[in-house]
């Protein structure tokens, strides 16, 4: 922390990332206090300017940000801070609080669609509205997921035997779908999953 440079009101700017999908969550600050309890706790703490005191990440909401890695920039004058958030970086209830767009250049589609289906499947489960089909996948069990996963994976099989490509796409997005919803229904994180992904990826880079 010895390298840090805080600005003449003791703050550095700090940009939170989610660790796996790298969603930019919220830009708060820290200072030298709040910095040693992030390290000491691997719990995110920030310094309110409005209320001019430290600020646990969490304490009142539960929506608590384990800390994975925290890095500076080539000036020592701002961090990233890498989180695994246990639920919405936004008071709004938004995962993260840059969800306003002002400005869209070109239909690129990132990560968060598939962060915002996993929000809805969750939102479903909890409230259960009638005619969702999410709802209805729910209702009838895990049995009835699973066999709507294998129906998708053997579309998926059909349409690359076919080579049709457009055929793929929209069998695939199916076959994602259902497999979250189960993931949702037996209480695992897709995050969980992507962590798994990593561990093999490191383990084969280092081997």
């Amino acid at each position: 922390m010895t390298n840090l440079q805080f600005d003449d009101k003791g703050l550095i700017p700090v940009i939170v990332q989610h660790a796996i999908t790298r969603e930019v969550l919220t830009l708060a600050y820290m200072n030298e206090e709040s910095y040693k309890k992030t390290v000491e706790t691997k719990e995110t703490w920030f310094f309110s300017r409005s209320r001019q005191e430290l600020w646990h990440k969490g304490a009142t909401s539960g929506n608590k940000q384990q800390v994975v890695s925290i890095r500076t920039d080539c000036d020592s004058d701002a961090l990233v801070v890498e989180v695994l958030p246990n639920g919405p970086a936004c008071h709004t209830g938004e995962e993260t609080c840059f969800h306003n767009n002002l400005e869209k250049f070109d239909d690129t589609v990132g990560y968060n669609v598939i962060t915002s289906l996993i929000s809805i499947i969750e939102e479903r489960q909890k409230t259960m509205p009638e005619g969702a089909y999410t709802t209805y996948l729910f209702n009838e069990g895990v049995d009835k997921i699973c066999k709507k996963v294998g129906e998708e994976s053997a579309e998926v099989i059909i349409a690359s035997k076919n080579n049709d490509a457009e055929e793929l796409k929209w069998e695939a997005a199916d076959l994602m779908y259902h497999l979250l919803v189960l993931l949702q229904n037996q209480n695992v994180s897709f995050y969980e999953l992507l962590q798994v992904l990593q561990k093999r990826h490191e383990t084969k880079t280092h081997n």
